[in-house]
């Protein structure tokens, strides 16, 4: 069983961000790296704000949080460490999502952006924060200046971090690359909403299997076959997708307007587990436990996150944030989390077994 080990909140100084752009629904504009190997003391919350990214550095360290009604985690006020701007990613329209990926060692990062004309620019990033030069490059969206501006989403390849794939809604388009050199293309039949690249020994092929959100269904795309589109799940009609996750055994879960959380088997693109009415509001985010795949973090409309387990349909801890979530991530690796908040508040929280934090 998992428990909060911490939730922190810091205040992002007004001379930094003082008023954010409001985005989208999907709050897809911040990333999170825990620092260092092992346990780290701190993270690093990278988050986009009109056509600029921003850097905040922030302990992760402290005593375990108090609990309130119905296992609310009630956070703990902290300082931020640090905080600049990020000058490698000069876009000229509103950032929509930003994900980060592990570069060739320990200490490099990619940090992708993409904004609402689907433009991606990527960062070579020093984990350290060290002034170190890396490799950066952009690329301009196909059909460059035609259309309008909405919702794009970003993500690497598990198992390669040079390739991406660019999601974007109003072109209801799908773009593969290996760093700035154009492999793919595909169009959806629907808005798409969320995607993700899947993973685990259920596949049994590797990081080529893209799953995306479009409309109320999750339709897989093979990245091995010229066709393309190899799998179409329907959920419930009507009802938009807005939020996917894959476990690390290979389990995908989705989730939207419909407020609840369904959790699919990969070998037959059957429901394993349905939890309805699993959140007040819409479903805008997930995330599996890195710890233990049968707990997930779902973020909601409402500013509430919660931990639960989704085999029982039971509910482990929460907490809220202050205002609308501009963004929220969890760690690639660890059960951290963090969330901003459009009042300026970021909130950082970490879950450990039950068992360790008795230790503590």
């Amino acid at each position: 069983m998992l428990a909060a080990r911490g939730l922190r909140k810091a205040n992002i100084p007004a001379s930094l961000i003082q008023d954010p752009s409001p985005g989208s629904l999907q709050p897809t504009r911040l990333a999170l790296h825990v620092n260092g190997n092992g346990c780290g003391t701190s993270c690093s919350v990278y988050v986009a704000s009109g056509c600029r990214v921003y850097r905040f550095e922030i302990s992760t360290e402290g005593a375990c949080p108090a609990e309130g009604k119905d296992s609310l985690i009630v956070p703990v006020q902290t300082q931020i460490m640090q905080s600049h701007a990020v000058d490698r990613c000069p876009h000229h329209s509103e950032i929509q999502s930003i994900a980060l990926a592990e570069g060739d060692s320990d200490s490099c990062l990619m940090l992708g952006t993409v904004d609402c004309y689907g433009q991606l620019i990527v960062s070579g990033l020093d984990a350290t924060d060290a002034d170190i030069n890396r490799r950066s490059y952009s690329i301009s969206p196909r059909g460059y200046g035609v259309g309008e501006g909405s919702w794009a989403g970003v993500c690497f390849s598990p198992s390669n971090s040079s390739t991406v794939a660019i999601v974007h809604s109003f072109c209801k388009s799908i773009d593969i690359y290996d760093q700035d050199i154009h492999l793919q293309s595909f169009q959806t039949l629907w808005y798409p909403n969320s995607s993700t690249f899947l993973q685990g020994s259920l596949l049994g092929c590797g990081s080529s299997v893209l799953a995306v959100a479009e409309g109320s269904q999750l339709t897989i795309w093979d990245l091995r076959t010229g066709g393309g589109c190899v799998q179409r799940v329907c959920g419930s009609v009507g009802d938009l997708i807005y939020a996917i996750s894959c476990s690390p055994s290979g389990h995908v879960a989705v989730g939207g307007s419909d407020r609840c959380l369904t959790i699919y088997d990969p070998r037959r693109w059957s429901a394993l587990a349905r939890w309805a009415s699993c959140s007040k509001y819409e479903i805008t985010g997930l995330s599996f436990s890195s710890l233990n795949s049968d707990y997930m973090y779902v973020q909601g409309v409402d500013y509430e996150v919660f931990c639960g387990q989704w085999r029982e349909n039971k509910k482990v801890f929460s907490f809220r944030g202050d205002s609308n979530w501009l963004g929220f991530s969890k760690d690639s690796k660890r059960d951290v989390l963090a969330g901003w908040c459009d009042s300026g508040s970021i909130f950082v929280a970490d879950a450990v077994a039950a068992k360790q934090l008795e230790i503590w």
